[in-house]
């Protein structure tokens, strides 16, 4: 089983950036695709982007590709999602969550998951 722990989630302005991070602890993160999903309050949970196990392949969600990317550094055991440009529709929480057996792009899909991390953009 694998743990899996956010950071990098804050205020930052409309236009900003951020990285976001999602460490792994107990398996390799080599295992897994990973993925990162968002939930805006009031809404369902959105997925935002997939990585293969080894990051050669990625999948973004429509709206967002061109903004985010995802990637990962196995050797640390983390993922990371770069976020620009962004705007006040990109308010939510963001989780991580690793995916044992296949490229998914739903929640269902997806193993396990960490707490998430908040951000906020303001405008």
């Amino acid at each position: 089983q694998v743990q899996l722990l956010e950071s990098g989630g804050r205020l930052v302005q409309a236009g900003g950036s951020l990285r976001l991070s999602c460490v792994a602890s107990g398996r390799t993160l080599s295992s897994y695709f990973m993925g990162w999903f968002r939930q805006a309050p009031g809404k369902q949970r959105e997925f935002v982007a997939v990585i293969s196990r080894s990051g050669a392949s990625t999948y973004y969600s429509e709206p967002l590709k061109g903004r985010f990317t995802i990637s990962r550094d196995n050797a640390k055991n983390t993922v990371y999602l770069q976020m620009n440009n962004l705007t006040s529709g990109d308010t939510a929480v963001y989780t991580c969550a690793a995916d044992r057996d296949a490229f998914g792009t739903t929640a269902n899909d997806f193993d396990y998951w960490g707490q998430g991390t908040q951000v906020t953009v303001s405008s």
